[in-house]
């Protein structure tokens, strides 16, 4: 293998872990639950850039297309969970009786206008 090979392997390998343990640290670290959702998409893109780096076979090689197909496939399920997700948390903070601002200064609430 060629050294700029594994110095790009290496980059993005090293980029993804690096990610991961940043979302791993700040799942653990905040309390609020929308953060430890951000904190589990930046792991999702650690995942997405080790995956990558492991696709990739040089420049006179085409990439291997499982890891992207992968790759491809967990941005569209991450994108659809996080949406799901904040639905979720939406709807909580609803029926904890907390009021989501709202930058129109409407209440989405359904007892009414707030006063």
């Amino acid at each position: 293998m060629n050294h700029e090979i594994l110095l790009t392997q290496l980059l993005y390998g090293g980029a993804g872990i690096l990610f991961f343990l940043l979302g791993v640290w700040s799942f653990i670290s905040h309390e609020p639950l929308w953060r430890k959702l951000i904190a589990l998409n930046i792991m999702g893109a650690g995942v997405f850039h080790v995956l990558v780096a492991v696709a990739y076979r040089g420049l006179d090689a085409p990439p291997d297309p499982v890891p992207h197909a992968l790759v491809l496939t967990g941005i569209v399920v991450a994108v659809s969970a996080t949406a799901l997700a904040l639905a979720f948390g939406r709807r909580l903070d609803r029926e904890d009786g907390e009021r989501t601002p709202d930058v129109h200064g409407v209440d989405d609430r359904e007892d009414g206008p707030h006063a």
